[in-house]
């Protein structure tokens, strides 16, 4: 292949990237009645990671947050046992459908928070924004880390 089918592959790359940036891995975007709201995430999607989560950090900016995938769906449990930030809780199924959301979870306490049956993906973010930008049971989330074949909000809609 001679330098311009190696400018065409660049090029692809490129534009391709542009057009799908919302679905860069470290990006979940969530969209409901009031618009969409965009994070920046760290991803956990091990058992250590799931299980360290975001303990002993003391600040997390308000555009960022963790995102919790499973290999499959279940029925998710969280707790805050050394997580010293309150921190809302957004519980999603396969499709990207939130089905639960848990707000204001108290730093290390240890009683149990119960997302429900069902749950591909778990959303952490600073207590408070769920309530403030409008995101509730109901609404869709768009991200890498779904199966785009049974997603609500796939990578490549607009």
């Amino acid at each position: 292949m001679g330098s311009g089918g190696s400018s065409l592959i660049m090029l692809a790359l490129v534009f391709g990237g542009a057009a799908h940036a919302a679905c860069a891995p470290d990006t979940v975007e969530l969209r409901g009645p009031s618009g969409v709201q965009r994070f920046s995430v760290e991803i956990a999607d091990s058992e250590a990671e799931r299980s360290k989560g975001l303990m002993f950090r003391d600040h997390m900016p308000a555009s960022a947050g963790m995102l919790f995938i499973y290999d499959q769906p279940k029925h998710a449990y969280f707790w805050m046992k050394d997580t010293l930030l309150p921190l809302d809780m957004v519980f999603a199924d396969a499709t990207g459908l939130v089905t639960s959301v848990h707000s204001n979870a108290v730093p290390q306490d240890e009683t149990p928070i119960d997302g429900g049956a069902g749950v591909a993906v778990v959303l952490e973010i600073n207590a408070g924004l769920a309530k403030r930008m409008g995101i509730a049971p109901g609404v869709v989330m768009r991200s890498a880390a779904l199966d785009q074949s049974v997603a609500a909000w796939r990578c490549s809609d607009e």
